[in-house]
């Protein structure tokens, strides 16, 4: 059972509305330990210094690095007094076009679950987010930290994702490798074929489509290795550097093989096939009753 993780209140204009935050995303991998190969027992890290010492907890201060192996010590107690003031608040200062926000903002999601007496306006800011079409910009803080965040509504529900700073995002322009490609010449031929390819792969996004299938073979792996089932297995082909191709004919086969694809009937497609007939067949079978009621009559 998931428990909220703060409480507090939305704050917009005179108005507040009373929430809880839950996460709403539950991160999965498989986690390891480090063994000692010759031992089996479990590698244990201990904190020294650069000289070797082991150093206890208590020996233990923040130091920021200025310079090479120079360093500026900071309490804990001058650390706590610029921390940011305690608030319940999730204090909204903008509400802005949801498009307007580039993705690569957003950080991580929550839920915001209004307390049993705030239902009514908790509803009434959601639907009226919806209705504008826009997003909530808001501040608040949580363990010492100041975060910002936008806030959405979506399905009757608002959903809360914290944000990154401005001055947090890397500039493209500092990534090597993407200074010329403004300037690259591509063919219409190309863009068109590019331009089919993608519709040949276009669909709705259906997020319980997409599986973690690594994750899944790792524990697998794991399964059959504490079963005993299996010992190891061997290691996997080296895989291929990728060649230089003509990039039109390549977009052709690419289009063909997608649309050859799109003729195969998946599982999905099949059960709904399935299901529709069954609806017919059921639909069809009433009618003939019904009909033969009525002869009789």
């Amino acid at each position: 059972m998931p428990r909220a993780i703060w409480s507090g209140a939305i704050s917009f204009g005179l108005v507040s509305v009373p929430v809880k935050l839950y996460t709403a995303v539950s991160r999965k991998s498989v986690r390891f330990n480090q063994i000692d190969a010759e031992t089996n027992s479990r590698v244990k890290q201990k904190r020294v210094n650069a000289e070797g010492d082991e150093v206890s907890y208590e020996q233990i201060v923040k130091g920021y690095e200025i310079s090479k192996d120079s360093y500026v010590i900071v309490t804990e107690e001058e650390l706590a007094a610029l921390s940011p003031k305690a608030s319940r608040m999730i204090d909204i200062t903008d509400f802005v076009l949801e498009e307007q926000i580039d993705p690569v903002f957003y950080d991580s999601a929550y839920f915001l679950v209004p307390d049993e007496l705030a239902r009514k306006s908790y509803t009434l800011l959601s639907r009226a987010m919806e209705d504008s079409g826009r997003v909530a910009i808001a501040t608040f803080v949580m363990r010492t930290k100041q975060y910002l965040v936008a806030i959405r509504p979506t399905e009757g529900r608002l959903m809360m994702s914290t944000m990154v700073y401005a001055d947090e995002l890397v500039s493209a322009d500092d990534i090597p490798g993407l200074e010329e490609l403004a300037e690259i010449d591509v063919s219409e031929a190309e863009m068109t074929m590019a331009g089919q390819l993608i519709e040949s792969l276009a669909n709705d996004f259906e997020p319980d489509q997409y599986r973690d299938s690594y994750r899944e073979q790792v524990l697998d792996l794991l399964e059959q290795k504490a079963s005993g089932e299996i010992q190891s297995i061997e290691a996997a082909p080296a895989a291929e550097e990728a060649a230089v191709v003509d990039l039109l004919a390549a977009l052709e086969a690419s289009v063909n093989a997608a649309k050859e694809a799109r003729k195969k009937p998946t599982k999905k497609s099949s059960a709904k096939k399935a299901k529709k007939s069954s609806a017919k067949k059921a639909s069809k079978g009433e009618e003939d009753e019904a009909e033969q009621k009525a002869k009789s009559a």
